[in-house]
Protein backbone atom coordinates (compact mmCIF):
# COMPACT_ATOMS: atom_id res chain seq x y z
CA UNK A 1 0.00 0.00 0.00
CA UNK A 2 1.46 3.34 -0.78
CA UNK A 3 1.11 5.96 1.73
CA UNK A 4 1.33 9.58 3.04
CA UNK A 5 3.08 10.82 5.71
CA UNK A 6 1.34 13.02 7.95
CA UNK A 7 3.51 16.15 10.12
CA UNK A 8 2.97 13.87 13.16
CA UNK A 9 5.15 11.17 10.88
CA UNK A 10 2.33 8.67 11.15
CA UNK A 11 1.68 6.94 7.81
CA UNK A 12 -1.70 6.63 6.37
CA UNK A 13 -3.15 4.72 2.97
CA UNK A 14 -2.70 6.90 0.23
CA UNK A 15 -6.28 5.16 -1.11
CA UNK A 16 -8.98 4.34 0.94
CA UNK A 17 -12.83 4.00 0.70
CA UNK A 18 -15.02 6.80 0.66
CA UNK A 19 -19.21 6.33 1.92
CA UNK A 20 -21.14 8.72 0.77
CA UNK A 21 -24.55 7.11 0.08
CA UNK A 22 -24.08 4.52 2.08
CA UNK A 23 -26.26 3.94 5.39
CA UNK A 24 -29.38 5.51 2.98
CA UNK A 25 -31.37 1.80 2.10
CA UNK A 26 -31.19 -0.54 4.81
CA UNK A 27 -31.50 -3.14 2.04
CA UNK A 28 -28.23 -2.54 0.99
CA UNK A 29 -26.60 -2.38 4.36
CA UNK A 30 -24.57 -5.94 4.60
CA UNK A 31 -23.08 -5.31 0.99
CA UNK A 32 -21.91 -2.41 2.00
CA UNK A 33 -20.31 -3.73 5.29
CA UNK A 34 -19.18 -6.33 3.29
CA UNK A 35 -17.53 -4.11 0.85
CA UNK A 36 -15.91 -1.64 3.45
CA UNK A 37 -14.55 -4.86 5.21
CA UNK A 38 -13.07 -6.34 1.57
CA UNK A 39 -11.52 -3.15 1.03
CA UNK A 40 -9.96 -3.67 4.93
CA UNK A 41 -8.62 -7.21 4.01
CA UNK A 42 -7.02 -5.84 0.68
CA UNK A 43 -5.16 -3.08 2.59
CA UNK A 44 -7.38 0.38 2.02
CA UNK A 45 -7.64 0.77 5.75
CA UNK A 46 -8.46 4.26 5.72
CA UNK A 47 -12.44 4.85 5.76
CA UNK A 48 -13.76 8.37 5.56
CA UNK A 49 -17.51 9.07 6.91
CA UNK A 50 -19.72 12.20 7.71
CA UNK A 51 -22.97 12.55 9.95
CA UNK A 52 -23.90 13.76 7.11
CA UNK A 53 -24.14 10.73 5.41
CA UNK A 54 -27.29 8.91 5.40
CA UNK A 55 -28.08 11.05 8.58
CA UNK A 56 -25.84 9.19 10.32
CA UNK A 57 -26.39 5.88 8.60
CA UNK A 58 -23.23 5.84 6.65
CA UNK A 59 -21.33 5.65 10.72
CA UNK A 60 -23.56 3.00 11.67
CA UNK A 61 -22.71 1.23 8.63
CA UNK A 62 -19.02 2.22 9.61
CA UNK A 63 -19.22 0.79 13.00
CA UNK A 64 -20.06 -2.56 12.23
CA UNK A 65 -17.91 -2.85 9.41
CA UNK A 66 -14.79 -2.40 11.61
CA UNK A 67 -15.79 -4.31 14.39
CA UNK A 68 -13.13 -6.17 16.10
CA UNK A 69 -10.91 -4.04 13.81
CA UNK A 70 -10.67 -0.58 15.00
CA UNK A 71 -6.98 -1.07 15.80
CA UNK A 72 -5.86 -1.83 12.03
CA UNK A 73 -8.40 1.35 10.80
CA UNK A 74 -7.56 5.10 9.84
CA UNK A 75 -10.97 6.37 11.04
CA UNK A 76 -12.00 9.72 9.37
CA UNK A 77 -15.33 11.61 10.19
CA UNK A 78 -17.16 15.09 9.68
CA UNK A 79 -18.87 17.67 11.21
CA UNK A 80 -21.88 19.42 9.82
CA UNK A 81 -20.94 23.25 9.72
CA UNK A 82 -24.41 24.14 11.64
CA UNK A 83 -23.15 21.46 14.45
CA UNK A 84 -19.19 23.17 14.69
CA UNK A 85 -19.08 25.74 17.40
CA UNK A 86 -17.22 25.09 20.36
CA UNK A 87 -20.24 22.83 22.26
CA UNK A 88 -21.89 21.38 19.37
CA UNK A 89 -18.53 20.16 17.82
CA UNK A 90 -17.67 18.10 20.90
CA UNK A 91 -21.75 16.93 21.15
CA UNK A 92 -21.58 16.00 16.93
CA UNK A 93 -18.20 14.29 17.58
CA UNK A 94 -19.77 12.18 20.73
CA UNK A 95 -22.53 11.09 18.38
CA UNK A 96 -20.48 9.69 15.45
CA UNK A 97 -18.47 7.95 18.17
CA UNK A 98 -21.54 6.31 19.18
CA UNK A 99 -22.76 5.44 16.40
CA UNK A 100 -19.21 4.16 15.01
CA UNK A 101 -18.65 2.05 18.17
CA UNK A 102 -15.57 3.72 18.73
CA UNK A 103 -13.87 5.89 21.25
CA UNK A 104 -11.52 8.21 19.29
CA UNK A 105 -11.49 9.28 15.44
CA UNK A 106 -8.22 9.69 13.39
CA UNK A 107 -9.31 13.15 11.95
CA UNK A 108 -12.36 15.21 12.57
CA UNK A 109 -12.99 17.42 9.72
CA UNK A 110 -15.53 20.70 9.34
CA UNK A 111 -17.24 19.57 6.61
CA UNK A 112 -17.66 22.71 4.86
CA UNK A 113 -17.69 26.11 6.02
CA UNK A 114 -20.43 27.89 7.70
CA UNK A 115 -21.67 30.76 9.57
CA UNK A 116 -20.07 29.26 12.73
CA UNK A 117 -16.50 31.05 13.32
CA UNK A 118 -13.64 29.22 12.43
CA UNK A 119 -12.11 29.76 16.06
CA UNK A 120 -15.20 28.62 17.40
CA UNK A 121 -14.78 24.86 15.36
CA UNK A 122 -10.67 25.11 16.13
CA UNK A 123 -11.87 25.57 20.17
CA UNK A 124 -13.97 22.47 19.89
CA UNK A 125 -11.33 20.75 17.92
CA UNK A 126 -8.59 21.31 20.49
CA UNK A 127 -10.57 20.07 23.13
CA UNK A 128 -10.98 17.16 21.38
CA UNK A 129 -7.67 15.92 20.74
CA UNK A 130 -6.69 17.06 24.17
CA UNK A 131 -9.57 14.64 25.75
CA UNK A 132 -7.94 12.26 23.10
CA UNK A 133 -11.53 12.00 21.55
CA UNK A 134 -9.78 12.78 18.28
CA UNK A 135 -6.20 12.14 17.13
CA UNK A 136 -6.18 15.14 14.67
CA UNK A 137 -8.13 17.38 12.84
CA UNK A 138 -8.89 19.64 9.40
CA UNK A 139 -11.24 21.29 7.07
CA UNK A 140 -13.05 20.14 4.12
CA UNK A 141 -13.96 22.07 1.26
CA UNK A 142 -11.77 25.19 1.54
CA UNK A 143 -10.24 27.32 -0.87
CA UNK A 144 -7.23 28.89 -0.23
CA UNK A 145 -8.93 32.31 1.30
CA UNK A 146 -10.35 30.01 3.64
CA UNK A 147 -7.44 28.48 4.29
CA UNK A 148 -5.05 31.20 5.17
CA UNK A 149 -7.69 32.56 7.02
CA UNK A 150 -8.10 29.17 9.42
CA UNK A 151 -4.37 28.73 9.88
CA UNK A 152 -4.06 32.15 11.27
CA UNK A 153 -6.14 31.42 14.28
CA UNK A 154 -5.63 29.76 17.36
CA UNK A 155 -5.26 26.11 16.93
CA UNK A 156 -4.90 26.39 13.03
CA UNK A 157 -1.56 25.41 13.20
CA UNK A 158 -2.85 21.76 13.79
CA UNK A 159 -5.15 21.64 10.47
CA UNK A 160 -3.15 18.62 8.63
CA UNK A 161 -5.98 17.94 6.08
CA UNK A 162 -8.02 19.49 3.63
CA UNK A 163 -10.66 17.15 1.56
CA UNK A 164 -11.75 18.63 -0.89
CA UNK A 165 -13.35 17.39 -4.56
CA UNK A 166 -10.27 16.28 -7.20
CA UNK A 167 -10.21 14.57 -10.29
CA UNK A 168 -8.89 14.48 -13.83
CA UNK A 169 -12.30 16.80 -14.58
CA UNK A 170 -11.89 18.75 -11.40
CA UNK A 171 -8.24 20.15 -11.47
CA UNK A 172 -8.86 23.64 -10.31
CA UNK A 173 -6.93 23.26 -6.99
CA UNK A 174 -3.33 22.70 -8.83
CA UNK A 175 -3.02 26.76 -9.68
CA UNK A 176 -2.99 27.08 -5.76
CA UNK A 177 -4.83 25.27 -3.03
CA UNK A 178 -2.54 22.29 -3.94
CA UNK A 179 0.52 23.43 -3.61
CA UNK A 180 0.18 25.92 -1.46
CA UNK A 181 -1.45 22.95 1.06
CA UNK A 182 1.61 20.50 0.09
CA UNK A 183 4.32 23.44 0.54
CA UNK A 184 2.58 23.20 4.16
CA UNK A 185 2.76 19.55 4.99
CA UNK A 186 -1.29 19.84 5.17
CA UNK A 187 -2.17 17.05 3.23
CA UNK A 188 -4.87 16.33 0.49
CA UNK A 189 -7.82 14.14 0.44
CA UNK A 190 -9.54 13.98 -2.49
CA UNK A 191 -13.50 12.82 -3.05
CA UNK A 192 -15.45 11.99 -5.85
CA UNK A 193 -12.03 10.89 -7.26
CA UNK A 194 -13.77 9.15 -10.58
CA UNK A 195 -16.84 11.49 -10.68
CA UNK A 196 -20.04 11.27 -8.58
CA UNK A 197 -21.64 9.10 -11.32
CA UNK A 198 -18.72 7.73 -13.31
CA UNK A 199 -20.06 5.14 -15.09
CA UNK A 200 -23.07 6.88 -17.20
CA UNK A 201 -22.60 8.04 -20.60
CA UNK A 202 -20.57 11.12 -20.99
CA UNK A 203 -19.08 10.55 -18.14
CA UNK A 204 -14.90 10.94 -17.42
CA UNK A 205 -14.71 7.27 -18.10
CA UNK A 206 -15.58 7.52 -21.12
CA UNK A 207 -13.41 9.68 -22.83
CA UNK A 208 -11.51 8.49 -25.75
CA UNK A 209 -8.15 8.93 -24.51
CA UNK A 210 -8.61 8.12 -20.96
CA UNK A 211 -10.34 4.17 -22.62
CA UNK A 212 -7.34 4.43 -24.60
CA UNK A 213 -4.59 4.65 -22.22
CA UNK A 214 -6.40 1.87 -19.81
CA UNK A 215 -6.40 -0.21 -23.16
CA UNK A 216 -2.65 -0.29 -23.43
CA UNK A 217 -2.01 -0.99 -19.85
CA UNK A 218 -4.69 -3.98 -19.85
CA UNK A 219 -6.50 -1.96 -17.28
CA UNK A 220 -9.79 0.01 -16.82
CA UNK A 221 -10.53 3.83 -17.27
CA UNK A 222 -11.17 3.79 -13.20
CA UNK A 223 -7.99 2.59 -12.84
CA UNK A 224 -5.76 4.87 -14.65
CA UNK A 225 -7.90 7.65 -12.95
CA UNK A 226 -7.13 6.73 -9.39
CA UNK A 227 -3.51 5.83 -10.77
CA UNK A 228 -3.27 9.35 -11.98
CA UNK A 229 -4.60 11.01 -8.77
CA UNK A 230 -2.33 8.86 -6.91
CA UNK A 231 0.44 9.96 -8.71
CA UNK A 232 -0.51 13.81 -7.24
CA UNK A 233 0.96 12.39 -3.64
CA UNK A 234 -2.80 12.96 -2.54
CA UNK A 235 -4.84 10.64 -0.66
CA UNK A 236 -7.97 9.11 -2.87
CA UNK A 237 -11.76 8.04 -0.89
CA UNK A 238 -13.07 6.08 -3.78
CA UNK A 239 -16.25 4.75 -2.89
CA UNK A 240 -17.93 1.28 -3.91
CA UNK A 241 -20.20 -0.81 -2.48
CA UNK A 242 -19.55 -3.66 -4.95
CA UNK A 243 -16.36 -6.61 -4.76
CA UNK A 244 -15.85 -5.92 -8.08
CA UNK A 245 -15.30 -2.20 -7.75
CA UNK A 246 -13.29 -2.62 -4.38
CA UNK A 247 -10.98 -4.94 -6.15
CA UNK A 248 -10.80 -2.61 -9.13
CA UNK A 249 -10.34 0.23 -7.20
CA UNK A 250 -7.34 -1.74 -5.01
CA UNK A 251 -5.95 -2.67 -8.51
CA UNK A 252 -4.98 0.95 -8.88
CA UNK A 253 -1.98 0.70 -6.87
CA UNK A 254 -0.22 -1.65 -9.01
CA UNK A 255 -0.94 0.73 -12.36
CA UNK A 256 2.60 2.95 -12.86
CA UNK A 257 1.32 6.01 -15.14
CA UNK A 258 4.64 6.86 -18.14
CA UNK A 259 5.71 10.16 -18.80
CA UNK A 260 3.55 9.43 -22.29
CA UNK A 261 0.50 8.50 -20.48
CA UNK A 262 0.15 11.64 -17.99
CA UNK A 263 1.15 13.86 -21.02
CA UNK A 264 -1.13 12.44 -22.73
CA UNK A 265 -4.00 12.59 -19.46
CA UNK A 266 -3.06 16.53 -19.95
CA UNK A 267 -4.15 17.38 -23.09
CA UNK A 268 -7.41 15.29 -22.60
CA UNK A 269 -8.27 16.85 -19.07
CA UNK A 270 -5.96 20.27 -19.21
CA UNK A 271 -4.71 21.69 -16.13
CA UNK A 272 -6.02 24.99 -14.60
CA UNK A 273 -5.03 28.21 -16.63
CA UNK A 274 -6.12 30.49 -13.79
CA UNK A 275 -7.62 30.93 -10.88
CA UNK A 276 -10.85 29.18 -10.65
CA UNK A 277 -13.61 28.96 -7.25
CA UNK A 278 -13.39 25.74 -5.22
CA UNK A 279 -15.43 23.01 -7.09
CA UNK A 280 -17.80 21.37 -4.23
CA UNK A 281 -20.05 18.85 -4.85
Amino acid sequence: MKLVQLPSGRLVPALGQGTWGMGEDRSQRQAEIAALRLGLDLGMTLIDTAEMYGDGGAEEVVGEAIAKRRDEVFLVSKVYPHNATRRGAIEACDRSLRRLKTDYLDFYLLHWRGSVPLAETLAGFQWLKQAGKIWDYGVSNFDLDDMEEAISLPGGDGIIVNQVLYNLMQRGIEWDLLPWCQNRDIAIMAYSPIEHSPREPGGMLHNPQLKAIAARHGVTPTQVALAWLLHQEVIAIPKASNPAHVRENRAALDLTLTSADLAELDRAFPPPRHKRALAMR
